[in-house]
């Protein structure tokens, strides 16, 4: 199972171990997440489950499709070059690793 490190505003630090397949914010919300609220339950509706992610690993995300570009100008916090929605990033081996940091606030 891949570790995705979430970073709270605060810097504590939670590790999860994600399910392969499954989108980073449900492995988030599995691994008791509580940055991650998803109002929309992951259909890129919301932009409450806004996450930032470091520069190396967005070339393994893919590219940000026109829906999730749309609903990152919803956030409440600082819409960032960083800035995904985690419901768009499914897990896969290759994200093992990960580190995401958390907005201050989704609401």
């Amino acid at each position: 199972m891949p570790k995705i490190t979430f970073i709270k505003p605060d810097g504590a630090q939670l590790i999860v171990d994600a399910k392969e397949g499954v989108t980073l914010m449900q492995a988030g919300i599995d691994g008791g997440i509580n940055g991650i609220v998803a109002e929309c339950g992951g259909c890129c509706q919301c932009a409450t489950c806004h996450v930032y992610v470091a520069p190396d690993w967005q070339p393994r995300l893919g590219s940000v499709s026109e829906s999730e570009n749309a609903m990152l100008d919803n956030t409440v916090c600082d819409r960032r070059p960083e800035s995904r929605l985690s419901c768009e990033i499914k897990v896969t081996p290759e994200l093992d690793g990960l580190v995401v940091h958390l907005p201050v606030r989704q609401v």
